[in-house]
């Protein structure tokens, strides 16, 4: 793979198209959940997933057996993925997608967090500590304030939210911190949705029912969801993120909340409250800053 030392413009435009992407699938999460029970679905989203993308290696001659000594790494990081999509659709059947936008893409401040402790040179410089602690203030902001929210300003909801951030954030730890580091993205991704299934099953019967009066729409978003979100849409990111510098990629992950809230408040009429544009904006300066790169010095 040809590595780009700065974003060109097929780079932005394919990583604005990304944050895109990810926004409206929380709009998606939200209608689906109305047909279906929101950890069954997760479930089915992963082994459906799990199946595309055997399919597809296997089609190109990647082995899949795994490698010796990746059974550790890969049963974490599917479990890290089972707990960050559990949370995050239970968030969204909970609270609205304004709300959610916000916290759940935080997870850039939790990674830095992480990273400093468990990553050598990914020291939190004072640039840095001052972008977590903006982010980290729009956050509570964001859970504290219980109003303006149409009825749906659900604190479970919002914690989940935070929740599926730090699951996030695990994911990303062990991607870059464990023996898959050394594997091809679609590989890491099989063991996400892999070990995920049958846990996210295995928990589904907990939560209710399985269906709740599916429509055509649910129908349509479960597939939406299975193939252009997990099967292209993950492995398509994780290529540019082998692609171009990780600080660039990164820095386009602060659209993804201003989007999120755009659709929630453009497609399903949610309120969006001053405060969670207060919000927002805290986390959106906090993200800049935590991604932004060093200056070189001549």
């Amino acid at each position: 793979m040809t590595q780009k030392d700065h974003i060109d413009a097929f780079g932005a435009g394919a990583l604005i198209c990304f944050a895109l992407l990810l926004a409206f699938n929380q709009v998606v999460i939200k209608v689906v959940n109305d047909g279906m029970q929101p950890v069954f679905f997760a479930g089915m989203r992963s082994a459906g997933a799990t199946v595309i993308i055997a399919l597809w290696l296997w089609a190109r001659g990647v082995s899949l057996r795994p490698r010796p000594g990746t059974w550790p790494a890969g049963l974490l990081i599917g479990s890290f993925f089972a707990a960050e999509f559990l949370l995050l659709f239970l968030a969204l059947d909970l609270t609205t997608v304004t709300r959610s936008s916000v916290i759940f893409y935080s997870m850039p401040v939790w990674l830095a967090l992480a990273a400093h402790v468990l990553i050598p040179g990914q020291a939190l410089t004072r640039r840095k500590a001052a972008g977590l602690a903006l982010a980290f203030a729009g956050v509570v902001w964001a859970i504290a304030d219980r109003g303006g929210a149409g009825g749906q300003a659900s604190l479970i909801g919002d914690i989940c939210a935070l929740g599926a951030a730090m699951g996030w954030a695990g994911i990303a730890l062990c991607a870059k911190g464990t023996v898959l580091r050394h594997e091809r993205p679609e590989i890491q991704l099989l063991w996400q949705v892999g070990v995920s299934a049958p846990l996210l099953l295995l928990a589904a019967p907990f939560f209710g029912p399985f269906l709740r009066d599916p429509q055509a729409i649910h129908l349509w978003g479960f597939a939406f969801q299975t193939v252009v979100i997990v099967s292209i849409g993950f492995p398509v990111w994780l290529w540019l993120l082998g692609r171009y510098p990780a600080a660039g990629v990164a820095s386009f992950s602060f659209l993804t909340p201003v989007f999120g809230v755009g659709f929630g408040w453009g497609l399903l009429g949610e309120d969006v409250a001053p405060s969670i544009i207060g919000a927002l904006v805290l986390v959106v300066m906090g993200i800049i800053l935590i991604n932004r790169p060093a200056r070189r010095l001549r």
